[in-house]
C-alpha cells in the first residue's frame, strides 16, 4: 500500500511526464491526432477500450489519493474524478461521447486548446512530483 502522502508524489511522477509528451504529441501533429479522433469517434471497440482504460485509471488514481487539499495535490484528485466520469460516460453513453467527440475535436484549433492546457498541467505536475 502506498502511504498517504507519497500517492500524490508518485501520481504526479507518472501523469505529469505523460501529459507533457500527450501535450506535445498534440502540438505537434495536430492532423494527426484529428485524423486518430474522427476515427475513434466512429468505432466501437476504441471507444469502450478508451472508456475501460479511462474509468480504470481513475479509480487507481482516486483509490490512492482522493483528498481535496488546499495545495497542488487537489489537481491529482480533480483528475481521478474527470477519468472516472469520462471513462464512465464512454461505457454508459457511447453514442453521445462519440458526437461529442466529434463535434468538439473535429478541427485542429480544439486540439491545440487542449494540447496546451494538458502541457501545462503535466508540467507543474512533473515539477511538483519531480522536486519532493
Amino acid at each position: 500500500m502506498i502511504a498517504a502522502n507519497t500517492a500524490p508524489v508518485l501520481i504526479a511522477r507518472l501523469i505529469g511526464p505523460w501529459f507533457v509528451a500527450l501535450g506535445l504529441g498534440l502540438l505537434l501533429n495536430r492532423r494527426f491526432y484529428v485524423d486518430a479522433v474522427v476515427q475513434g469517434t466512429h468505432s466501437p471497440v476504441v471507444i469502450f477500450l478508451a472508456g475501460s482504460a479511462t474509468l480504470l485509471g481513475g479509480l487507481a488514481i482516486l483509490n490512492a489519493h482522493r483528498s481535496w487539499t488546499a495545495d497542488w495535490r487537489v489537481i491529482v484528485t480533480i483528475i481521478g474524478w474527470l477519468f472516472v466520469i469520462a471513462g464512465s460516460i464512454r461505457i454508459v453513453l457511447p453514442a453521445i461521447a462519440s458526437s461529442v467527440a466529434a463535434g468538439i475535436y473535429a478541427g485542429t484549433t480544439a486540439l491545440a486548446v487542449t494540447g496546451i492546457v494538458v502541457l501545462i498541467v503535466g508540467g507543474y505536475l512533473s515539477f511538483e512530483g519531480y522536486r519532493r
